[in-house]
């Protein structure tokens, strides 16, 4: 059990003594008791009711608040304890009030003594945590202190039972609920009193520490007193009152085995020992030891009190009586009333709550400027946490979500016209078409002019090299042609053609057998930037819509739009087939370039035979092109030169030297392959840039291009039926998840400022 600053405490679970209607004397006839006493100094007072009204607030479970918490066995007297401390009675009826917590709130008010008892549920009827915690009124308000044991043994065992209707127990007998579901429970009955003769106090009656449990029993109930009772006792704010029977061997309560757990140096314990009169004669002297500090040393020292048995109490034993008698029992009793002076202020309930009050009071004092600090970093970060939480739903879906499409469709068109950044969506694409160029100039065809027994290097033009880079495929060889084979073709397709001439169908044949393999890796790089749009798409969604309800909206979004990509994609690739129809029939307006490539092939083919079949001449003309003209062969091209001048005839280059040669009798056949070769070269630049460009038209374009309206036409913003037919609000009901997130930060920060407030009006009491 907790009390003076706390809302949750370890308390008593099996009582010392019955209460009975007699209480209500005790109740009546003490002026003031314990932590409750008015006579307290004023700064002390002032202190214990400010750390109470932090208590108030809930703020202990976001920060560490001061509090004292008893802790002992069962039957270790602690109710008894709590009752001369506090002043307050609570009902110890067999069993019942020792299976769930009660925490009492006490203020001082100028009203009437008036008590409201209410239950807290933490866990729902199979024992699994609430998100947050249910509060429930139990009954009305009680104006007279005879009735509120009754009431409170009613509201236990409404705990106990959580699968019936709390309001059942209002009314019924003891006959009407045999037996109760739970054994224990950690929901809890609260009571708030108020009246002009209470002060500013809480505490919380907990289950004392199990031993064992009876045959039948439960097991589990004793981890689950012993988790309740650590929850509090390992806090550094909390005074730990450990009590101990006198009754039983020390070694036997494991009350101390906790504490030593929590504080193994007793800097924040304080003992005491309990019904001093039940010790067994000639072993006074093993208790008397804690006293004297022999035993079991703690910083805060060890007490002893005598509470009145449950006879005194039966009899009308008011509290004024129960503190005489406890000084006749230590003034009158053996060793107690021999021990030294200084061990005197060790003994009696008043002695042990003028310790309780100090040290509580001091800790407050010292935890005062670390309570600020904590409070002012709790409500930072906790205002920082609600910012960071997803915008609230407004009350206006239709704009709210209309916001959403005008924002998305901007990003969707900021992405499709380009973002400077590395993983952007035209970088991402950017590798995509290089792939898709070199799968294209993989399928241009090579041609040797030389046959294919002949075993000859096949050597790239040199003019080639400084228009693209040399990246032939391992799958070049399939498009590989030697002279000799198409030379065959020529003989075997001739028909009415006149010598010299070659058949076109021969042209035709080539330049398919290249463009007939250009569909799949264009239709291939289609689909793998619809891949890469649809991963940013989707990325773009989630960053949009995320946030936005319990996701309705971005499923549906997604679904809208990936049935949107899914069409521009068709669109694109219908566009490809056409493309790739195109260059089925062999057609170009670029004659400049076709002529040009095609004198450059020819050149090429007609000068590696050149080297081949006559090389003297061919060397003789690299080493003019190298400009060595010493004697020899240089100095004879020399003189053709001069002599083409002399003739005035220019423009002619080294290179052209072998054309003058005899004709080569595989000439139409180089010719032949050289107007392939032209072609492919001009046809694959012209396909490698269409294709992108459609791509970038149809696809990455095309998602940008009305996608307004198919959102909304998607979503039914402009049916016929307006926002019914799309159920905006139920669209832009806030995900549970966010929403209790945000509730319980929003609760949190009440807490917390709650709190500031108070210690913000002690400042300016002060």
């Amino acid at each position: 059990m907790v009390f003076s600053t706390s809302d949750f405490s370890p308390a008593s679970n099996m009582s010392e003594f019955e209460t009975t209607e007699t209480n209500e004397s005790i109740n009546s006839s003490d002026a003031g008791v314990g932590l409750a006493n008015p006579k307290l100094d004023s700064i002390r007072r002032n202190t214990l009711d400010l750390v109470n009204k932090l208590h108030n607030t809930g703020v202990q479970v976001d920060i560490d608040l001061p509090q004292i918490a008893v802790v002992g066995q069962q039957s270790a007297g602690k109710s008894s304890l709590i009752e001369s401390i506090s002043g307050i009675t609570l009902p110890r009826a067999a069993g019942t009030c020792t299976r769930c917590p009660t925490e009492c709130r006490l203020s001082q008010s100028k009203s009437p003594w008036q008590c409201t008892v209410s239950l807290r549920f933490t866990t729902d009827p199979n024992g699994q945590p609430l998100g947050q915690a249910r509060n429930e009124i139990f009954g009305p308000v009680i104006m007279r202190k005879s009735e509120v044991e009754e009431q409170i043994r009613r509201a236990q065992r409404a705990i106990l039972n959580p699968s019936l209707p709390a309001k059942q127990f209002l009314d019924c007998d003891d006959e009407d609920i045999k037996e109760s579901q739970l054994s224990f429970s950690s929901n809890c009955v609260c009571l708030q009193i108020s009246g002009a003769d209470v002060a500013d106090l809480s505490f919380c009656d907990l289950p004392g520490i199990i031993a064992s449990v009876r045959t039948g029993g439960n097991t589990g109930d004793i981890q689950l007193v012993e988790n309740l009772i650590q929850s509090y006792i390992k806090k550094p704010s909390c005074i730990i009152l450990l009590t101990v029977a006198c009754e039983t061997d020390f070694e036997n309560q494991g009350a101390h085995r906790l504490t030593k757990q929590f504080d193994p140096e007793g800097k924040r314990t304080i003992g005491v020992l309990t019904k001093p009169d039940r010790i067994q004669s000639g072993e006074e002297g093993n208790w008397i030891a804690f006293i004297k500090h022999e035993k079991e040393l703690l910083e805060n020292n060890w007490f002893c009190v005598k509470q009145p048995s449950s006879t005194e109490l039966k009899a009308g034993l008011t509290w004024q009586d129960a503190r005489k008698n406890e000084d006749n029992f230590f003034l009158s009793t053996t060793p107690w009333s021999e021990l030294e002076g200084i061990y005197q202020q060790f003994l009696r309930t008043r002695n042990l709550v003028e310790r309780l009050s100090t040290v509580l009071s001091d800790l407050v004092l010292k935890r005062l400027p670390e309570i600020q600090r904590e409070l002012r970093e709790a409500v930072t970060k906790t205002e920082k946490n609600l910012r960071e939480l997803p915008k609230e739903p407004s009350k206006e879906p239709f704009s709210e979500i209309m916001d959403l499409f005008y924002k998305f469709c901007i990003d969707v068109s900021r992405h499709s016209d380009g973002v400077p950044e590395p993983d952007g969506l035209h970088q991402s694409i950017r590798p995509l078409q290089d792939d898709f160029r070199k799968a294209i100039q993989g399928t241009i065809p090579r041609f040797s002019p030389f046959s294919r027994s002949s075993e000859e290097e096949i050597r790239r033009p040199s003019f080639l090299e400084t228009e693209e880079a040399n990246e032939e495929s391992d799958d070049r060889a399939r498009f590989t042609y030697y002279i000799d084979e198409v030379m065959q073709k020529i003989q075997e397709a001739r028909t009415r053609e006149l010598p010299g001439y070659s058949p076109f169908s021969v042209l035709l044949e080539y330049i398919k057998a290249t463009t007939g393999h250009w569909e799949g890796p264009a239709l291939e790089f289609c689909r793998e930037v619809h891949i890469v749009l649809a991963g940013r798409i989707r990325r773009l969604i989630q960053l949009h819509f995320s946030s936005f309800g319990q996701g309705s909206l971005e499923q549906r979004v997604h679904m809208l739009l990936q049935d949107h990509l899914q069409k521009c994609s068709d669109n694109a690739e219908d566009h490809l087939r056409w493309l790739i129809r195109t260059e089925l029939d062999p057609s170009t307006l670029n004659t400049y370039h076709l002529a040009s490539y095609s004198d450059k092939f020819l050149a090429h083919y007609r000068g590696e035979r050149a080297k081949k079949y006559h090389t003297d001449l061919m060397d003789a003309i690299s080493k003019y092109q190298a400009g060595v003209s010493y004697k020899g062969a240089p100095f004879g091209l020399q003189k053709v030169f001069q002599g083409l001048s002399e003739l005035s005839i220019t423009g002619i280059k080294p290179e052209d030297i072998p054309n003058v040669l005899p004709s080569d009798p595989l000439e139409s056949a180089l010719r032949i392959m050289a107007d392939v070769r032209a072609y492919t070269q001009v046809a694959y630049k012209r396909f490698v840039d269409n294709v992108p460009n459609a791509v970038n038209v149809e696809l990455i374009r095309g998602v940008d291009k009305g996608l307004l309206q198919v959102l909304t036409a998607g979503i039914g913003i402009y049916g016929p039926n307006g926002m019914a037919t799309c159920n905006l609000k139920e669209l832009a009901k806030e995900n549970p998840t966010v929403a209790h997130k945000r509730a319980e930060l929003r609760m949190k920060l009440e807490r917390l400022t709650t709190a500031s407030s108070e210690l913000l009006s002690l400042g300016r009491a002060g």
